[in-house]
Parts: structure tokens; sequence; C-alpha cells
């Protein structure tokens, strides 16, 4: 019966076979797998079972969900193009099994949409899910690989819903990534750019985990977070770019009935308008909550709402070295110690007074308004020599896997080493 839920009906079929005796129907022996091997070139799917290799620079335009089966593999090669149609049930991928895009600096992978519904003017389109994953999948790996315009809303006809992925519930937007119940999973996030999502961009819930030197950029439509990790995560998170989260860049809790503690090592990204957006007062740069062990050093907090906030992380939680700038007094109000919930450590760097402590930023309008969430990408988010920021942090820590690494698919991947210079990106 397991494998029942591997079996994607076609609509045509459907329409015709709704109205048979359940008892009637003979289940399939084996999944059917619709797409299997190798593609290459330019190809269409209907929608259906995944696996083998998508070939360098092949285009693939998606009609309907995918699902990649359990025991089994997709690898997308360097350049690949996964364009998602128009369709009346917005498509999903649903991973039981692996997924290992192997984009370049040279050749990313996009998951975008066909031209024709590219939009124009509006930030949070929601024209497809999101990637999804099962407790059954052990491995994903996503390297330079741009996912864009996810964040549709469930209905009772969506492939989630149908086979209880994610909550497995109408009404609920998608994020672009979830990775779920599975604390022995293994997850790599390298050089990627995830933009105009509706909801968060990262949802984990249990696993091993490496996300570096990835770009997030217009996030969240009424809600969400960028990077959102719940109990049984395991995690470096580093040298990230967070432009306009809704919420939060980096939500960390350790909510959830699993085993080990949530343990982020969060340090040297960038997180800029955070949470200016949301209807409501909530969220901020960074929020610990829930009983998570976190650590968090040397992040370059540019115009956020309240900065870093603690409401009931584990009290081994450790936060320091950070550097916040406000451009105006509303926004330098808001990251003051003494605010509810907002902690700040010995050797952070923050002012009192509107635009004190300059960053230097290469090329970005500090005044750029906070709400702003269109992103600009000739923005610079490196420092300036003599920026105050360089050389203010510490190395004075250990990551979770910058010694012994994860190994995805057989090659084993390290965090980066921490930098004094606070921030992402250093100096040019």
């Amino acid at each position: 019966m397991k494998k029942l839920m591997y079996i994607f009906i076609a609509a045509s079929m459907a329409m015709t076979s709704c109205k048979k005796d359940k008892k009637t129907e003979t289940p399939a022996e084996e999944p059917v797998i619709v797409n299997a091997n190798e593609i290459s070139g330019e190809k269409t799917i209907e929608g259906g079972e995944v696996q083998g290799v998508w070939k360098s620079g092949a285009k693939i335009i998606v009609k309907g969900s995918l699902v990649i089966p359990a025991g089994k593999s997709l690898t997308i090669e360097e350049g690949v193009s996964v364009m998602f149609a128009n369709a009346a049930v917005k498509q999903e991928v649903l991973v039981y099994g692996n997924l290992y895009c192997k984009g370049t600096a040279q050749n990313q992978i996009k998951f975008t949409v066909t031209d024709d519904i590219k939009p124009s003017g509006k930030s949070f389109p929601r024209l497809w899910g999101g990637i999804l994953f099962n407790k059954s999948a052990q491995e994903l790996l996503l390297l330079y690989t741009r996912i864009e315009y996810c964040g549709a809303v469930t209905t009772e006809e969506s492939q989630s819903v149908k086979l209880g992925f994610y909550k497995a519930a109408a009404g609920e937007g998608l994020p672009a990534i979830n990775f779920v119940n599975n604390v022995n999973g293994k997850v790599v996030i390298m050089n990627c750019t995830f933009n105009n999502l509706g909801e968060d961009g990262i949802y984990l819930e249990g696993g091993n985990y490496i996300i570096a030197r990835n770009t997030f950029y217009t996030q969240g439509e009424t809600g969400g977070d960028a990077i959102n990790l719940k109990a049984g995560c395991v995690a470096d998170i580093s040298y990230n770019l967070v432009y306009s989260p809704n919420t939060n860049a980096l939500k960390l809790s350790n909510s959830g009935d699993r085993s080990p503690q949530c343990k982020p090592i969060c340090y040297n990204n960038t997180i800029v308008n955070s949470a200016w957006r949301r209807p409501t007062i909530k969220g901020g740069g960074i929020w610990l909550e829930a009983g998570v062990k976190a650590e968090i050093y040397n992040n370059l907090h540019v115009n956020c709402r309240f900065a870093v906030k603690n409401s009931g992380a584990d009290p081994a939680v450790k936060y320091d070295y950070n550097y916040y700038y406000g451009f105006d007094q509303i926004t330098v109000d808001q990251f003051q110690a003494g605010v509810k919930d907002v902690v700040r450590g010995a050797n952070d760097i923050a002012g009192t007074t509107a635009g004190s402590n300059d960053p230097l930023l290469a090329n970005y309008p500090l005044n750029t308004s906070t709400s702003n969430e269109v992103y600009n990408t000739s923005w610079d988010f490196h420092l300036k020599a003599g920026s105050p920021a360089i050389d203010k942090g510490t190395t004075n820590f250990t990551t979770n896997f910058g010694t012994t690494g994860i190994t995805v698919n057989g090659v084993t991947y390290t965090s980066p080493a921490p930098s004094k210079t606070i921030g992402a990106f250093g100096t040019n």
C-alpha cells in the first residue's frame, strides 16, 4: 500500500474513474517511473515520478507536480532550467528520495517559471509551490541554484495535501524548501539565490545542515522567515545575505518533538531591512526562542527591526560581536538593550543615535526605506576600506561542521571558517 503514494493519475483518467468502487481497483505492483534515466535538450514533463540525471543545459517545462521516489535520486547538472508552466493546481516537487542540484558559478541551475507567466512588477506572485521532503528523504544538495516565484497556497487538489507533505492542509503557503522529520538527514545549501518567495525560504525540521554564501531577497508577502529552524536541527549558517525578509532573517527554535536539541551556529551574515513589512509587530533580524541552543556571532544588521531577540532560548545560548546600524532614530531605538526581548553582547557595536556606526557599505543607499522589498542587483554589500566592522568580530568559537563536514552524495562539504570582519562579504 505504501507504494500507492507514488502513483500519479492523469486528470483525464481521474474524471472517468472517480465514480468507481475503490474495491475494484488493482494496486500497481511497482511505482511507475514516468521520467527516468537521462533528460537532455528541451523536454516537457506532464508530471509524475522522476529520477536519474537531467543533463547540463537542459530546459525542462513542468506542467504537473513531480515526485522523487524513496530510495531513488534525481541529479540536476549545471545550467539546467526547470520551468513551471501555468497550471490550475500549482506544481510542487515532492521528495521521498534524494535531490542533488550541482550548479556552478558560471552555469547556475534555475527553478523558475515559463516566460509567458513571468511576473512584471509583482514581488510575490506565488506561481508554483516549493520543494518539499518526506521523512524518508536522506540528502539534499543545492549548489549555485536559483529558486524563485514559489510559495503557492495549497488547495484540496494540491499533491502535498493529498500525500501528507508539509502541513498536509489546504490554505497553507508553501516554503521554497521544507526538509522534515529526519534528524539524520544531510543537507548542504551553498551559493544559492532565493527570491520573490511568498512564504519561508527554508523551513527545516530536523537534520544536519550547512547553509552558506546564499542570497535571500524579497521573501514573505505577509509573514514568513528566510531561514526557519526547528527541533532536531544541527546547523552552521554563515556568510548569507538576507534582504527584506518579512518577519525574521533567522528564526531559531527548538519546538517540535525531536532530538537532538536545535543547535545552530550563525556567524558572519549580513541582514538588511528585516521585519519591517510584517502587518503586525513581530520578528527581527534573528529570533531565538523555545529552548534553542544557538550561538550568534559577527552578524551585520543594517536597518533591522529589533536585530537579535530572545524569547525563551536555552540559558546556554550565546550572542556577541554583532554590529547594528540604523539610519533613523526609530530604527536605532528598536535595537537598544531594555527593549522587550532584545539582547546584546558585551562586544556588540551599536550606537544610540541615528546614523551612528556607518558600516561603509560599498554600494547601498543606507537611507533606503526599511519597508522596501525590491532588490537591486547592482547593490554591493562588501565593506569599504576603513569600515568600523573590519576586524571587530571573533573567531573564538567552534562550528558544527567546520572540521568533520557533511558528506552528501559521496562528497564532503565543510562549513566556511569564521572571519573577524563582521558581515558576509568583507572588503572588495
